[in-house]
């Protein structure tokens, strides 16, 4: 039933432009208070694709030129779906994603974290994406037309300068990656980029672009809202497909695993190269840095037939709590005690990374290092003085967490052991932490989350293809082992393709493998449920694709569990607060939570 042939699908596609003004709110993605939104480079648009069975299933991909999805934005599309499509629409057949670009707008998040430096959560931004992403849905889905659907797959030539790994030292721990050396950063990468197209009488009038990526060629001096590399490269095919003959061409590029990749060198002389760039030529290389893309993307289809898809579309969500779960052993070197726990932030995710968003000063970052070596060492050798659960909150958080210095603890909203609300570091050493400070002293996050800790998971299959669809950032080892993982647990079902997707549905920060958690570089102080991240995500995954093997009717998954809903009273206290005024005459080095 579930491999039976189909003839032929049908597709739509469609774009709208996110009606947001530049009124001098943060941008998400490099964490500054001083990279706010004063003008506009480019237009800033969501991408949808629809495609439909000749059984009558559809899914739906629409990708924002944003910096993340919340699970408030996507509850929002959904919601506006169920009027604009039917109350049946099924929100396990939408994958909501974005390009992660870092100058897009900011305070779309209804958790506190994220939202620190727009200040808060603006109604204005929020409801401007979810609308473009819900027109531009139900105007995909109201232009299905009969289509060939294509997977082509190419490769960017070594000399190709597109993409670098930003932490090989921890990339070279993996025992199943190349190891390379600091002038071989660019080969530390996944240079393939998947393309799936859509033809309309042998023209291809849309395209889904799959490459891993940081959208970071744009640095954080900038103060102009703009789609970066991958809204480039889409701009660029689109008009290339104008050129031959689509009519109202779409070209989505999304990202794979992108969690250890910049746009920009790494290796000797990192910092003079990227310094070399400012102002002006940053726009310009992130064009061409886009140009790129669309050239590798045009060029896969172009000279390759690629494979025709021709089955089955199918589609499974659910969430999963990431506060504990238990990995099985095969994802944890054969360990039965793995566990994820209450979300921590490490000192190396607060130093930021050296070229796409430095954080603190090392020295401070020193500093910091040891007060929380000091606190751990303080909290395990007094275990016999604290309450029971106390007592097994540290258990468990140290045991997950492994070799992180701990800053931020999100569950008890501790920095460096000790309450935010006693923080001591004077407000005006940094502005972010004067404001984070004061919604503490408002009581707009008493009860509130600072990060998502109930993800969303979802597996998608077209045909033979299986399109995994996961919240937050993966190094490109982790990405490829999820990707395994998922194609050994569908095999069964003639699955021949597993791909990755990534900032799906919410963000949650980083996804590092065991090994390269060790080193503690900034993706691994952003992997913030410890150091068995990954194989969390590969075992509940995993659940879910022997449910997906099951005819729809008997299929058992979790489909109960869900985010809770934020106090309303303390989003109340968070939301539209004043962007600051003048732009400041200095620069502040804070955290960089989506560099």
């Amino acid at each position: 039933m579930h491999n039976r042939v189909h003839d032929m699908y049908r597709g739509g596609w469609s774009k709208e432009a996110i009606a947001i003004e530049p009124d001098g709110y943060a941008m998400f993605g490099y964490g500054m208070w001083h990279h706010r939104a004063r003008g506009r480079q480019t237009a800033l648009h969501a991408r949808a694709v629809c495609l439909q069975d000749d059984g009558g299933r559809t899914l739906f991909f629409c990708c924002l030129d944003l910096g993340y999805v919340s699970h408030a934005v996507r509850e929002g599309v959904c919601a506006s779906l169920r009027t604009r499509l039917g109350a049946d629409f099924d929100e396990a057949r939408l994958v909501l994603t974005c390009t992660h670009t870092h100058s897009g707008p900011g305070g779309c998040s209804h958790e506190a974290l994220y939202n620190v430096v727009t200040p808060g959560f603006v109604t204005t931004h929020f409801d401007a994406v979810v609308s473009a992403a819900s027109s531009a849905i139900e105007a995909a889905f109201r232009s299905l037309v009969p289509i060939e659907l294509r997977l082509h797959e190419g490769r960017f030539d070594d000399d190709v300068e597109v993409a670098w790994n930003r932490s090989v030292h921890a990339h070279n721990r993996n025992p199943d990656a190349t190891k390379r050396s600091s002038s071989e950063t660019h080969l530390a990468i996944n240079r393939t980029m998947r393309v799936l197209s859509l033809r309309r009488e042998g023209k291809v009038e849309a395209l889904v672009s799959l490459f891993g990526v940081h959208a970071t060629a744009l640095g954080n001096g900038l103060q102009r809202l703009d789609a970066d590399n991958k809204g480039y490269a889409a701009m660029h095919t689109e008009a290339a497909l104008r050129e031959a003959g689509a009519a109202s061409p779409v070209a989505i590029f999304a990202q794979a695993t992108a969690g250890d990749v910049s746009p920009h060198f790494h290796g000797p002389g990192q910092t003079a190269r990227r310094n070399a760039k400012s102002g002006e030529a940053e726009y310009a290389y992130a064009k061409r840095n886009g140009e790129l893309q669309g050239e590798r993307a045009l060029a896969t289809f172009q000279t390759s037939e690629g494979q025709t898809l021709d089955g089955a579309l199918d589609a499974i969500f659910s969430y999963a709590d990431f506060n504990h779960i238990e990995v099985d052993p095969r994802h944890a070197g054969g360990r039965t005690d793995a566990t994820t726990s209450e979300p921590c932030a490490g000192v190396a995710f607060f130093r930021g990374t050296p070229v796409d968003g430095p954080g603190i000063p090392k020295a401070l970052g020193a500093i910091a290092k040891m007060i929380a070596g000091w606190v751990k060492r303080r909290r395990l050798a007094r275990l016999d003085r604290v309450t029971p659960e106390q007592r097994a909150y540290y258990e468990r958080v140290y045991a997950a967490q492994g070799e992180k210095a701990i800053l931020l603890e999100s569950g008890p909203k501790y920095i460096l052991g000790r309450p935010l609300s006693r923080f001591a570091l004077p407000d005006f050493v940094d502005p972010s932490i004067a404001e984070l400070k004061r919604q503490v002293r408002s009581g707009a996050i008493d009860k509130s989350p600072l990060v998502p800790t109930v993800l969303p998971l979802q597996i998608i299959t077209i045909g033979t293809l299986a399109l995994v669809c996961m919240p937050g950032e993966f190094t490109t080892t982790a990405g490829a082992r999820l990707e395994q993982t998922v194609k050994e647990a569908l095999a069964s079902r003639g699955i021949t393709e597993s791909l990755i997707c990534t900032y799906c549905n919410d963000y949650m920060g980083y996804v590092t493998t065991n090994e390269e958690y060790a080193v503690q570089a900034y993706e691994g102080g952003h992997t913030i449920y410890g150091q068995w991240t990954l194989g969390a995500f590969q075992t509940r995954v995993a659940a879910l694709a022997a449910e997906l093997q099951k005819p729809v009717a008997d299929r058992t998954h979790d489909r109960t569990t869900r985010p809770a809903a934020i106090p309303a009273d303390e989003l109340a206290l968070r939301t539209n607060l004043p962007a600051p005024g003048a732009k400041p005459t200095w620069q502040t080095r804070s955290w960089s939570p989506g560099a």
